[in-house]
């Protein structure tokens, strides 16, 4: 066992030298392998040098055969390109020498039609001055081209003032009204383009000032253009004013039919603003008059109760007072129309110059350069805001002479102007940004005439109201509303269409410092107090009237027939709301005065009912046998009572109570009380003989008494 042992490790150490012997082999047969490739290798490497070598020797020899060529060639090259400049200059110069021949048709038939072949024609001139400047300022041919440059510009001029002169035209009023038209019944809002250009001409107008502000160094050409355009912007709104001379008084439509097709007329759409005026201002107020005179007022809005048989000399005023009104204010027939178109012409005047301005300005702004703008837009509007501005001083003029015919109806004139230049002050004021301090104050120069002849207007008429005369034959012979108090009443009424209006004319002439605010409440106020002091002048001025009465029953009706109309004329109108901001018991007031007066015409029937007291009669004793001075007691009573009833009913028959509430009530409170005291009376003498004819003093039954009282302040009855 032990000698296998030891064998074993023998064999494995003689099997493992043989296999290290082999792989000794191998890598020397390898090692002698790459010897031999570092060799091969090492010849291939001298061999490339030597190719390498020899191609660089041979490029060099290459190199200096070819450069010497090369540079000979390029000098040659620059030789060419030298004269070849050199011939493009002399054609160049040659050219400018030729300009004026080469441009000479094209510039002497003018850029019309043909703008940009004429522009490049003069930029070719432009150029061969500067050249000629530059190069050769003694050559005649400068002078040459000098006159044809200037010519050319001349024609450009020319061509800019004739396309403008053009096409240039007024806005057709129908457009204008389109533009300025306001109604909310219009589905859709629509801005109204006011095209004053074709397109294409105002490219060219464009193109030509923008050559004449690079190079025709004169701005002549804004003269001619603000001047044209001015020019234009007058006729439109002269041509408006025809319009409206021409349409208003008929029911022409106005405005175009493009919008009016747009207009619907369902009973669910929102009702449209308050125009800014509403004709009729003097019309109205007859109307108005004569709608009182004949109707009366009983109480209820749009409504009346009284006959116009009721009432003694109702027709008669109707008549004196139109005739007034028509003498006042112009007996020619159509004048009050003529009057509203003008007012209404000139405020859609003022709104269509705001709009015009604001399209004038647009192209203006496209055509002249920006810092020439604002100077060129304040020349452009100055004629036709001159105009508007002189038409609105004959306004002033004409209220302010007005004021001196004591003609205050025709100061309202100036309301709704002011109204409106107020309203569009901002907008106004927006348009003329930028413009001289002369221009931009002509609109408040003339709001702050109107605000000052208006404020005038409304002062002087209450102190007129406070001292118009006491004069017998002006006073109502049957007692009615005196024409003062319902032509106060009226100017009043009118006011509320422009209550703002009026209030701020009120607050311009304060000096407080509340007014400073011109707040619309501080105007409220101011325009509440100075109703109320016509209303209370007003009463002073009725309650010296109705003195010239020698009847103070009459004179009692007479107080009472104004006082009631003054109230219900508040009560219907919104003028009792302004009235209250400063009198807050202003109605119980009125009811008050109305209940004394109704209290001291019904005093004038105590002299017919004393007769029916017991005041200095006799006591009787039944059965007893009357003396003869008992008998005649009675009888004056009865003769009394018969006599004074038949003159009082007589007397107060033609007397008038327009308002048919009030007539029944007085009637019904007079009947009543007579009716009962004369019913008492009859009852304490009926069995009394105290006459042997008692129909001679019983004359009336009571109910014939009553239907008497029925017939008071009824001439007809």
């Amino acid at each position: 066992m032990g000698v296998t042992s030891r064998m074993i490790p023998t064999e494995d150490a003689s099997s493992r030298k043989r296999e290290i012997e082999e792989k000794l082999k191998q890598e020397q047969e390898t090692l002698s392998f790459i010897r031999e490739n570092l060799e091969k290798s090492d010849q291939q490497t001298k061999g490339m040098v030597s190719i390498l070598s020899s191609f660089e020797s041979r490029l060099m020899q290459l190199e200096n055969s070819i450069i010497p060529v090369h540079k000979q060639t390029e000098n040659l090259q620059r030789l060419q390109e030298n004269v070849d400049k050199t011939l493009s200059c002399m054609d160049h110069v040659i050219s400018y020498y030729h300009v004026a021949k080469d441009t000479d048709r094209i510039i002497r038939e003018g850029p019309t039609g043909r703008l940009d072949e004429y522009l490049a024609c003069i930029a070719k001139i432009q150029k061969a001055v500067e050249y000629f400047q530059d190069n050769n300022p003694d050559s005649p041919e400068l002078n040459t081209v000098k006159a044809r440059f200037e010519k050319g510009k001349e024609l450009l001029e020319a061509e800019f003032r004739g396309l403008l002169t053009r096409y240039s035209k007024p806005v057709p009023p129908i457009l204008i009204l389109d533009a300025i038209s306001v109604d909310e019944e219009l589905e859709v809002q629509e801005d109204v383009v006011l095209e004053h250009l074709p397109e294409a001409v105002l490219q060219d107008i464009i193109c030509i000032a923008g050559w004449l502000v690079e190079y025709g160094r004169n701005q002549d050409f804004m003269n001619v253009y603000f001047q044209i355009r001015s020019n234009q912007l007058d006729r439109s709104i002269k041509g408006l004013k025809d319009h409206f001379r021409k349409n208003s008084a008929s029911s022409g439509i106005l405005y175009s039919p493009a919008v009016q097709t747009k207009r619907k007329d369902t009973p669910t759409k929102k009702a449209p603003k308050r125009p800014v005026y509403i004709p009729g201002t003097i019309r109205k107020a007859q109307n108005l008059l004569k709608q009182y005179s004949q109707h009366g007022l009983d109480g209820k809005k749009g409504g009346s109760n009284l006959t116009p048989s009721e009432g003694h000399d109702h027709d008669l005023r109707v008549k004196h007072l139109s005739d007034a009104l028509t003498e006042k204010h112009g007996a020619a027939s159509g004048k009050d129309d003529v009057l509203d178109i003008e007012i209404d012409s000139y405020i859609h005047c003022i709104s269509a110059f705001v709009k015009l301005a604001q399209s004038e300005y647009a192209l203006l702004a496209e055509i002249i350069p920006e810092h020439h703008q604002k100077k060129t837009f304040d020349s452009l509007i100055q004629e036709a805001l001159d105009n508007l501005m002189l038409e609105g001083d004959n306004i002033v003029s004409a209220a302010r002479r007005a004021i001196m015919r004591h003609d205050y109806s025709a100061v309202l004139t100036i309301f709704p102007i002011l109204r409106h230049l107020k309203m569009n002050k901002s907008e106004f004021d927006s348009t003329l940004q930028g413009t001289a301090a002369s221009t931009k104050n002509k609109l408040p120069t003339l709001i702050t005439s109107m605000e000052t002849i208006g404020a005038k207007a409304l002062e002087e008429f209450a102190d007129s109201i406070k001292n118009d005369p006491d004069k017998e034959y002006n006073m109502p012979k049957d007692g009615t509303v005196h024409e003062l108090t319902s032509n106060a009443i009226l100017f009043l009424q009118q006011l509320l269409d422009f209550h703002e209006t009026a209030g701020a004319m009120l607050a311009s002439q304060e000096t407080s410092s509340s007014a400073s605010s011109y707040t619309s409440e501080f105007n409220k106020r101011l325009l509440s107090a100075y109703i109320c002091k016509v209303l209370g002048n007003l009463q002073l001025n009725l309650l010296s009237k109705s003195k010239v009465y020698e009847d103070s029953a009459l004179s009692a009706i007479f107080l009472h027939n104004n006082y009631n109309y003054i109230l219900k004329s508040l009560e219907k109108s919104e003028l009792i709301q302004l009235v209250t901001v400063t009198q807050k018991k202003a109605e119980n007031s009125y009811r008050e005065l109305i209940e004394q007066q109704i209290q001291m015409y019904q005093n004038s029937w105590v002299r017919v009912t004393e007769h029916l007291t017991n005041r200095n009669m006799p006591v009787f004793q039944p059965g007893t046998k009357l003396k003869d001075k008992e008998r005649q007691v009675i009888k004056d009573k009865f003769k009394g009572f018969n006599d004074g009833l038949e003159e009082l009913c007589k007397i107060q028959k033609g007397w008038a109570i327009p308002d048919k509430e009030q007539r029944d009530f007085i009637r019904q409170a007079q009947r009543r009380v007579v009716s009962e005291a004369y019913r008492a009376f009859l009852h304490r003498y009926a069995n009394i003989s105290f006459t042997k004819n008692p129909e001679k003093y019983h004359k009336y039954r009571p109910e014939e008494v009553e239907e008497m009282i029925e017939k008071l302040f009824d001439t007809s009855a």
